[in-house]
């Protein structure tokens, strides 16, 4: 399990919109892993995420979100909402399971293999300096904000 002050498993992925996207970036970078394109909680997040951009920018901050879902569904997600995050496709769960966040998860009584919505704070020399699990989506972006704002601002 990953802690604080590790190095961030690094990695180069298909991004959304063609691109590819490596980590570390050599800049700050706050990547949130969540479950899957286009549905409730997902979609406030990648578009909150999307809506403080410039705020993070501005602490010269990047922020990338990853999920396994195919680099297509990420092109089709971006368009439907708007979004200007970039987000990376793991399919073969290399990323996932580095940061320890495919994990197994139970719904009605169900057991399964899912992505833990999870967020890392990672600073420019590649080491993890906040990260946040169990991830509530409603005031988790602030709270990102903030921490981003304390390290870097």
């Amino acid at each position: 399990m990953l802690d604080i002050g590790d190095t961030a498993p690094s990695f180069t992925l298909p991004g959304n919109g063609g691109s590819t996207i490596s980590l570390p970036s050599g800049k700050p970078t706050v990547l949130f892993f969540y479950p899957k394109d286009d549905t409730p909680g997902c979609t406030t997040e990648a578009k909150e995420f999307s809506a403080a951009l410039a705020d993070f920018a501005a602490l010269g901050v990047s922020v990338v979100g990853l999920s396994p879902d195919p680099a297509a569904k990420h092109d089709k997600f971006v368009a439907k909402h708007d979004l200007s995050v970039p987000l990376a496709s793991d399919e073969e769960l290399q990323a996932l399971n580095a940061y320890g966040v495919w994990v197994e998860k139970s719904m009605y009584g169900k057991t399964y293999m899912g992505v833990e919505r999870s967020t890392f704070l990672i600073d420019a020399q590649g080491k993890i300096v906040e990260m946040w699990r169990k991830v509530r989506v409603k005031g988790h972006v602030e709270k990102v904000l903030e921490a981003v704002s304390n390290h870097f601002g």
